[in-house]
């Protein structure tokens, strides 16, 4: 079970990075419109991230080994649909696909980790060995995306997710129960799952296209409003149910509640470092597809060795011991990052920092994914899981499309290397330095 989640794992990771490199390619044979290329990223962004609270809760109610299979086998189907397709909306729609059958998958394969493994000193090895797939997914994704791309063609960042996803299934062992279907005081709450989806897609949609329509305008102030009086509403419904989608006391619990704080804060961080360095590879040190995707091999290692270390340290300690020393290791890597210059080189502006950072963010995934199972019944481990999967994907939306924002204004629409250096500083410093916010958050955490 162990080596199906961390494959499942490993394949919905590498999915969120391998296709950024590919969509100049994908423009110029699918004919997509310029301001239409986005939404091949947008949209599974959307599907997964506004179905993450329904498939953890499914999870626990229909059976977590049967949602795993169905999410992974509907994620497998949509990678083929992707990688034939003939024309744009064939491929947005592959990528919808992709992000509802994630969305099922990945709640349920930390939720089967959880149940599978007792608290303790085998399900921090076990967590540990998935995050770390986790880690290695997302960086190897922009390795493929940039050598498949470059010597077999676009539609492989798609089709490769096939013999992944067979992989995986194929390890699912039969003698993990697919559960028993609820009873009917146990059924779906219907109206959770419906503002939760609405408001959270709601939130991510509002926050993505920032890109073209900015944060002041009227679309995006109306959107996110929306967002957030469907989130306060799901927020009331969900205290007056005998069966929420989400039970907010769980959101009570030190561990739980400082765990998915610290995810949402680091991912931010984290999927916007992953962006700017790559773009500072291409851009400022013209390096090629290929190249700028082999350059992340040492964070990988980098994030290996991390998850080793955190696994070790907390076989007696609590996730606390390594959360604090691993998120100032990574707010040191990305303030080392933000140093960079025009006229800087691999070794000095992107090796050395992207060591530095990877061990420190190795060091916290695996702990942070413990403390946010701790204490949690069984019977809610979907519902953990799912939460704790959103937070790092609202996480990484919002905080992506921020500091985005915060580099064009710092640029000023000018396209020099000088300009663009200047602004992927500015925004790796911004990382830092939330890193810095999710060690304060860590040092509140039990001993």
């Amino acid at each position: 079970m162990l080596a199906a989640a961390c494959v499942a794992q490993f394949v919905v990771a590498l999915d969120m990075a391998v296709v950024n490199v590919a969509l100049p390619a994908i423009r110029t044979s699918l004919g997509f419109a310029p301001v239409d290329l986005s939404w091949v990223v947008h949209v599974y962004a959307l599907t997964f991230g506004g179905f993450l609270l329904l498939g953890g809760r499914a999870c626990d109610l229909y059976g977590r080994r049967r949602l795993f299979v169905l999410g992974l086998a509907l994620f497998g189907l949509c990678s083929l649909a992707g990688g034939l397709a003939q024309a744009p909306w064939q491929l947005i729609a592959a990528r919808a696909g992709q992000g509802l059958g994630a969305a099922a998958a990945a709640p349920a394969s930390l939720a089967l980790l959880t149940t599978t493994f007792t608290e303790g000193r085998a399900r921090v090895r076990a967590l540990g060995i998935w995050s770390a797939m986790n880690a290695v997914g997302g960086a190897l994704g922009v390795l493929l995306s940039g050598v498949l791309t470059e010597y077999a063609g676009w539609r492989w960042v798609m089709l490769i997710n096939l013999p992944i996803v067979a992989i995986a299934l194929g390890l699912v062992p039969a003698r993990v129960s697919a559960q028993r279907r609820p009873a009917a005081r146990e059924r779906m709450d219907v109206l959770g799952a419906v503002l939760a989806t609405a408001g959270v897609g709601l939130l991510v949609f509002g926050v993505v296209r920032t890109d073209v329509r900015g944060w002041t305008s009227p679309a995006t102030v109306a959107t996110l409003a929306a967002a957030a009086v469907l989130l306060a509403a799901f927020a009331v419904a969900e205290t007056r149910v005998s069966a929420p989608l989400v039970r907010l006391g769980l959101l009570r619990g030190r561990w739980v509640a400082g765990a998915n704080l610290i995810v949402f804060i680091a991912a931010a961080g984290q999927f916007a470092a992953f962006y700017f360095v790559s773009l500072y590879m291409q851009g400022v040190l013209h390096m090629g597809a290929a190249e700028t995707g082999a350059a992340f091999l040492p964070f990988s290692a980098g994030a290996i060795a991390g998850t080793v270390a955190a696994t070790r340290l907390c076989a007696t300690r609590s996730p606390r011991a390594a959360l604090v020393p691993g998120t100032l290791l990574a707010a040191a890597g990305l303030g080392w990052y933000a140093l960079i210059s025009p006229d800087g080189g691999f070794l000095a502006d992107v090796l050395g920092p992207s060591l530095v950072c990877s061990v420190g963010i190795g060091l916290v995934l695996g702990p942070v994914a413990t403390a946010a199972t701790t204490g949690v019944a069984p019977h809610e481990a979907g519902m953990a899981s799912g939460l704790l999967n959103s937070s790092r994907q609202l996480g990484g939306c919002i905080g992506l499309a921020s500091l985005a924002t915060v580099a064009a204004h710092r640029t000023g629409g000018t396209t020099t290397a000088s300009s663009l250096n200047g602004g992927y500083a500015l925004s790796l410093t911004v990382s830092a330095a939330l890193f810095l916010l999710a060690t304060a958050v860590a040092l509140t955490l039990p001993h």
